[in-house]
């Protein structure tokens, strides 16, 4: 455990970037999981919902480094390779 009051505060602040970077990690995946789940089930207009909650998700952690940008737009490329291929 920190001694001093500057250590106590950033272990502090450390804890809820924790859980914010953690939060947003989760609602990328969330929305990637749902939107290959709809297209295996075959529902497109839900698939449709579910990857732009996903394009969303995915921007808003590229933005706030949770996720590089690189890899950020590997991961939507990829999902948007398996709507549109889901599409025809």
């Amino acid at each position: 455990m920190p001694n001093k009051d500057s250590a106590k505060k950033a272990l502090r602040q450390t804890k809820k970037r924790v859980a914010l970077n953690q939060a947003r990690k989760d609602a990328y995946k969330r929305a990637i999981k749902q939107t290959v789940k709809a297209l295996e089930a075959g529902a497109r207009e839900d698939a449709q919902k579910f990857v732009r909650e996903a394009q969303k998700a995915i921007g808003k952690a590229a933005k706030r480094g949770v996720l590089k940008k690189k890899a950020a737009s590997r991961k939507l490329s990829r999902l948007m390779k398996k709507v549109n291929a889901a599409a025809r």
